[in-house]
């Protein structure tokens, strides 16, 4: 006797009507019922088109909540997290603790430095060369 298991037992939801959740089958309805109240309301003023347009961005937000969720969380939760990380963390400003006249000061050193280098090495030359013949 064989009996299957969904492979992803943690992601299993229950489904009421028509493979939706409660929660999904609850928000699509207010969402329709927004959205045919609004198109019905407006449509004598403004056409079927136009009112159709004014009813989107009042119906897509309610829709998004019932069936969008990203890393177990809901849209609403995200939003939520979103905006606090916008809002309430302070902005991390950086301040140079080195003036333009220390970073000229730095690069001089740094020439003098190859200066050096560069009068030891012509000095070392000639030895190496003496020593070879």
């Amino acid at each position: 006797m064989n009996i299957e298991i969904n492979k992803d037992i943690e992601k299993y939801k229950e489904t009421v009507v028509m493979g939706l959740t409660a929660k999904q089958l609850v928000f699509s309805i207010i969402s329709v019922a927004m959205g045919a109240g609004i198109v019905l309301v407006t449509y004598k003023y403004v056409g079927l088109t136009l009112s159709a347009y004014i009813a989107i961005p009042v119906v897509a937000p309610i829709a998004i909540n019932g069936f969008y969720t990203y890393q177990g969380m809901t849209f609403r939760e995200l939003f939520i997290r979103k905006m606090k990380h916008l809002f309430r963390n302070p902005r991390l400003v950086y301040v140079s603790k080195e003036s333009e006249l220390t970073i000229k000061q730095i690069r001089k050193d740094e020439e003098i430095k190859r200066k050096i280098e560069a009068k030891k090495n012509k000095k070392k030359k000639p030895k190496a060369e003496r020593k070879k013949r």
